[in-house]
């Protein structure tokens, strides 16, 4: 028996230290190699679990690079048969874009993000003000509807879309439909059957199989894009779900923001769907005119930028451009996001903005959806205070909005959390607006907001007892890898 037990320790131990060089090996993060190494060694076969679960990539470098060089070789035609803005559009657009010139010209430069100005956007708030826009924008669609969500209920509003793509399919109107697979398992083989009898094309993105296949988890669709016709086109951070819909007394409030653009910025989202198309469905589609369609411009001429990110790009967009943007800014910043694990790199650039005098504001919730990840944000506040930056904890409900704003002139909408996870992991888009309007627009909701909102105390906060600072220390030796 004793001779069984040092078998077993010494399998163990072989199994554990290369577990160990596993991690070191494979994981490109030195925060997250600390994290995952801490787990599988003091934390007895359930550390090791964890990593094998959300850690291992696999497959993730045959399956992401194969769709790198699909959406390049779309890019490339679109390039070459269709007119993309180029840098010396970029040259002319200068006096629209004042001081983020620089972010434009790196995002176009090294990740041929084009810059598009004509366009018109309109800012909605909560599922009350998008889905009405959205469902008149489905039934008014005469070529085509492409649609794609992380989270797609089966319940009110969701039966609703489902009706209207019906609808639309038996006219002979092309409806295509990518759903994620995890975040969505109210989609079942019924309501497939449904889609697919009248015609519309639909398919998970990255099905889940085996649950125990870490890419197949971590590496989400985490983007909320519908394009109607190649003119219109509606993305941020609201899903298909009753949830959103603030109709019903004693169910949770919902805040969130979501955008609807019309003109030559639909470009781009249709070509990130056409990308996850490509790669999760088997019938593949090509460009043609009917989906990129020049299009008419809008006299609210808005200059904006659509930038992707996920485990496919060559370089992390969006934590880049946030990075940028912040360091950008010369007088305000403004910030929305469920989730604030920042990690060093937007923490310290938040930090010297505040110690610059810049004024720095975060919205963060006061009533979050996960303990351990809201533990894990409550962990970077104090050195954000001692900065001097505020905090304001938002208690009317669960806001997942997902913005920015700086010197009321540029702004941000989109998917991404302000986490690794949404800058490196999960598929993500934002739309970046260079217009002093729609920025501003986005600022004085912002600051409607606040008035739900309780500002944290710096000095009371700091000289919280250790049993409430210690959790949330602990899950933050964790938050590389949530």
């Amino acid at each position: 028996m004793h001779l069984n037990w040092i078998l077993i320790s010494a399998v163990y131990i072989i199994i554990v230290i290369a577990v160990c060089l596993r991690i070191v090996y494979d994981t490109r993060s030195s925060t997250k190699t600390i994290a995952y190494l801490l787990l599988s060694i003091l934390v007895p076969v359930a550390g090791i679990l964890f990593y094998l679960v959300f850690g291992v990539n696999y497959w993730k470098l045959k399956l992401y690079n194969k769709k790198s060089a699909e959406g390049k070789k779309i890019l490339d035609k679109l390039e070459k048969e269709w007119e993309i803005p180029t840098a010396e559009f970029l040259k002319k657009s200068g006096y629209v874009l004042e001081g983020n010139y620089e972010l434009a010209a790196m995002l176009l430069k090294e990740l041929h993000t084009p810059l598009s100005g004509g366009n018109k956007v309109k800012i909605l708030v909560n599922g009350e003000e998008k889905f009405p826009e959205v469902l008149t924008a489905l039934k008014e669609a005469k070529h085509h509807i492409h649609l794609e969500y992380y989270i797609y209920e089966n319940d009110s509003i969701g039966k609703e879309i489902e009706n209207i793509l019906i609808a639309k399919a038996k006219e002979g109107i092309q409806v295509k439909f990518i759903y994620d697979d995890f975040g969505s398992p109210s989609i079942n083989k019924k309501m497939e059957i449904r889609l697919k009898e009248a015609g519309v094309e639909v398919y998970p993105f990255q099905k889940v199989l085996f649950y125990l296949l870490a890419n197949r988890l971590n590496y989400r669709n985490h983007r909320k894009i519908i394009v109607i016709d190649g003119q219109t086109a509606f993305t941020g951070g609201i899903n298909v779900s009753d949830k959103y819909i603030n109709n019903k007394p004693g169910r949770l409030y919902w805040r969130d923001t979501h955008i609807r653009i019309d003109g030559p910025g639909v470009f781009y989202l249709q070509y990130l769907f056409f990308t996850d198309w490509n790669f999760c469905c088997g019938k593949k589609i090509k460009p043609s005119f009917e989906h990129f369609v020049a299009g008419k411009t809008f006299p609210e001429n808005t200059f904006l930028q659509v930038v992707a990110s996920g485990p496919d790009a060559d370089q992390p967009a969006i934590l880049f451009s946030i990075l940028q943007a912040i360091n950008l800014a010369t007088k305000e910043i403004l910030i929305t996001s469920p989730y604030l694990i920042p990690g060093d790199t937007i923490l310290d650039a938040l930090k010297v903005a505040a110690l610059s005098g810049l004024s720095v504001k975060l919205l963060v919730p006061g009533i979050s959806d996960s303990k351990l990840v809201n533990a894990a944000s409550r962990s970077y506040y104090g050195e954000l205070l001692f900065a001097g930056i505020d905090i304001y904890l938002y208690n009317k409900g669960f806001v997942h909005a997902k913005t920015m704003v700086t010197d009321g002139k540029f702004s941000v909408i989109g998917t991404a959390n302000m986490d690794m996870r949404s800058f490196e992991l999960n598929f993500e888009v934002n739309v970046l607006l260079y217009d002093e309007k729609i920025s501003k627009k986005l600022r004085s909701i912002f600051f409607e907001d606040l008035k739900d909102a309780k500002k944290i105390d710096a000095k009371k906060w700091n000289k919280r007892p250790v049993y409430k600072q210690l959790p949330e220390k602990l899950a933050r030796l964790f938050s590389p890898v949530m």
